[in-house]
């Protein structure tokens, strides 16, 4: 209870001296920002790849193929795989991308017969802006994810060009599966033929099974089937496809964990620092403390929240920075047509707000504890 009314003194120590605790809290926020942004890019990266026990769709490819430029399949291919067993749907897919190595603005346009989609994926669709309707009755109606489209400005009634393909934006959609979020959906004859007459040629199979025990028997029997076709396949889980494609991203970003650490090294050195100029300038502060009946136990306690204090501070403003980044910068990592979000959510400011109160008081025992042992009479000696 005293250690609580004591809490405006640790505020009044912080902010006697302005100048050095703005710097350490501006410190630590610089840091806490990039370690939040590294944890987002991570929870991306496990949000595309990591599989449960709901998913039960597979991705048909051209074998040896990377780019959805070089994936070509005949259409008819759907026919023959809807024939197998425990598959209930395959959806054909032209995809064409504005960029097809590794960037952060990336338009995905993806061809789909529209009925059969909505019928799909398509169902699980939550429309924003616009209508469902206009997409169907437009030829070169597009629907677009909301991050594509709140990074573009793009709003239902517009037209935009990307790829060498002109849209019409007839809605913005939520989806709760992260590779809907920036991409455009049209119908798949207005992708095939823009640019080049490719009717009767798609880029991948979109294939949904009955049961996610099935996924690997029928991804062998569809390789088994066009084996010896002149197009052969290889057929991949959703999250696999996404792991296979993205290698490089999740390399990198497994590498830049390295950085969040080295984040949090630095929060943990700033911290430190100010608690030791802050115990060293008030030395003869504390003996007057004890000499008027503060326990050592209470000093090391007061120094120990000045230090959670400063952390805090700083590592709130860092975390909500680079919440508000992620979100309203709606970014994603997009290779060969396939995004891995950074996924920012609450949860990271919270999980920044308590590893900066465990540094803060990490950083701050070494010095409470010098401070709460030391004689009354060396401190005033040593001020």
């Amino acid at each position: 209870m005293k250690a609580v009314r004591c809490l405006p003194y640790v505020l009044r120590q912080i902010t006697r001296h302005r100048v050095r605790s703005a710097l350490t809290v501006l410190g630590i926020a610089i840091a806490m920002f990039l370690f939040t942004a590294v944890q987002a890019m991570h929870k991306g990266v496990q949000v595309a790849t990591t599989a449960t026990a709901n998913d039960t769709t597979l991705v048909v490819y051209r074998k040896d193929r990377y780019c959805p430029a070089t994936s070509q399949l005949p259409q008819d291919y759907q026919r023959r795989i809807e024939q197998i067993d425990g598959v209930t749907a395959a959806i054909p897919m032209k995809i064409v991308v504005s960029n097809c190595r590794t960037s952060l603005d990336v338009v995905t346009f993806r061809g789909v017969p529209k009925d059969r989609f909505l019928q799909g994926p398509g169902r699980d669709f939550v429309v924003l802006e616009g209508s469902i309707e206009e997409w169907q009755s437009r030829s070169d109606a597009a629907l677009l994810g909301e991050s594509l489209a709140s990074r573009r400005g793009l709003r239902p009634g517009m037209r935009f060009d990307a790829a060498g393909i002109t849209a019409y934006v007839a809605g913005v959609v939520r989806s709760p599966n992260a590779q809907d979020h920036n991409v455009a959906y049209t119908s798949l004859e207005f992708v095939q033929l823009a640019g080049s007459d490719q009717l009767g040629i798609v880029t991948q199979f979109n294939v949904n099974v009955s049961d996610a025990s099935m996924l690997d028997p029928v991804a062998d029997q569809i390789d088994e089937l066009f084996s010896t076709a002149q197009e052969p396949t290889a057929t991949f889980t959703e999250k696999a496809f996404v792991g296979r494609i993205a290698d490089d991203i999740i390399e990198l970003v497994g590498f830049a964990r390295w950085l969040g650490l080295g984040c949090l090294a630095a929060v943990l050195t700033l911290v430190a620092n100010a608690i030791v100029l802050s115990v060293q300038s008030r030395i003869s502060e504390h003996a007057i403390l004890q000499t008027l009946g503060f326990s050592g136990r209470l000093v090391a306690l007061l120094i120990v929240a000045e230090g959670v204090a400063l952390s805090l501070v700083g590592g709130s403003l860092g975390a909500l920075a680079a919440l508000g980044v992620a979100r309203f910068g709606n970014f994603a990592l997009s290779v060969e047509g396939t995004s891995i979000p950074v996924v920012a959510t609450p949860g990271l400011i919270l999980l920044g707000v308590l590893v900066c109160a465990a540094l803060g008081v990490l950083a701050g025992l070494v010095p409470a504890v010098q401070a709460s042992r030391r004689e009354i009479v060396a401190c005033f000696r040593a001020a």
